[in-house]
């Protein structure tokens, strides 16, 4: 027996996948019989390759059969519940005119507006969500991924519109502003986008104030080290991100929204922590031992204060 080389070019009609090249067994000699034989197995494959696109494409649009409702910066893309979609889409564009100004990040004309609007895709439940997004943990509710424009999440009731919306849509902005660095600190992305979350930040100041008293806050140089997206301890992820927004809320009300958009734009330029805080904070601050001193002391006194 021998192989006889032959290229199949295939395009499959129903999504577009090419198969390249193939080994199809044929008898050493050969007759008319044998090139018949050929001839029929080259149509059975394309049979079952025909087939096997097919049942792939329905099994997936069954799976998703995504529907989609479309305003001037955001694409919502839902599988149910039409007018749950049209509220996500009605607040995410309230948000999108108030995230920015907030963190004092000016924006320009064609800021996420037609193929760059960013997409919300919402499954119908957390386990379809986790399984999307490759998420074993179980307190992790939504995700925004900056390279794709994309949020995604799963209909919920209890805070999807006041505090998952501008949380991911907080974390797109902030990228947009300081790129893809690698040297910013997680607690300071996060801290943005929670301080961003409707009634939120009142809670999250009581428990830091709380872990101050007790000498129990996370040390901010270990608070950088933390990945929390790694973090398994639901207690944990709970003091970080209150740590995190309140460290944020310290350095905006403390020393003014647009120092802290100089310290972010320092960090985008590619200057370490201690390095920006340094320049920005000059007279005040030199280094994280400073910044957690402050911090520290800021949240021991009295009338410390916030806006919803």
């Amino acid at each position: 027996m021998t192989n006889f080389q032959c290229q199949i070019n295939y395009q499959c009609p129903m999504t577009n996948w090419h198969f390249g090249k193939s080994s199809v067994p044929m008898v050493s000699k050969i007759e008319p019989l044998g090139i018949g034989k050929l001839e029929i197995n080259l149509k059975l494959v394309i049979g079952y390759l025909t087939l096997a696109c097919f049942l792939l494409c329905c099994s997936t649009a069954a799976a998703e059969d995504w529907k989609e409702l479309k305003g001037e910066h955001f694409i919502v893309y839902y599988l149910d519940d039409r007018e749950f979609a049209s509220d996500v889409m009605t607040r995410a564009e309230q948000y999108y005119n108030t995230v920015a100004s907030d963190l004092g990040y000016s924006r320009y004309d064609s800021f996420w507006q037609w193929d760059k609007r960013v997409k919300i895709y919402i499954y119908r439940t957390a386990e379809e969500f986790r399984k999307a997004a490759g998420i074993s943990k179980e307190w992790p509710v939504g995700m925004a991924r900056y390279k794709e424009k994309e949020i995604i999440s799963y209909k919920w009731s209890a805070g999807f519109v006041e505090s998952l919306l501008p949380h991911e849509i907080t974390h797109l902005v902030f990228r947009d502003f300081v790129g893809d660095k690698n040297n910013i600190p997680l607690w300071l992305e996060e801290g943005v986008a929670v301080r961003e979350e409707e009634g939120r930040r009142p809670g999250d100041i009581e428990l830091v104030k709380k872990l101050v008293r007790e000498k129990s806050y996370i040390a901010i140089e270990l608070l950088t080290k933390m990945d929390i997206r790694n973090e398994p301890n639901a207690e944990a992820a709970r003091k970080f991100y209150a740590e995190a927004v309140s460290i944020v809320n310290f350095l905006m009300e403390k020393y003014g929204v647009s120092r802290f958009t100089l310290f972010c734009r320092q960090l985008r330029d590619g200057r370490s922590i201690d390095e920006a805080i340094s320049s920005v904070y000059t007279g005040y601050m030199g280094n994280m031992g400073d910044l957690e001193k402050r911090w520290v002391e800021y949240y021991e006194g009295e009338g410390v204060k916030w806006e919803n």
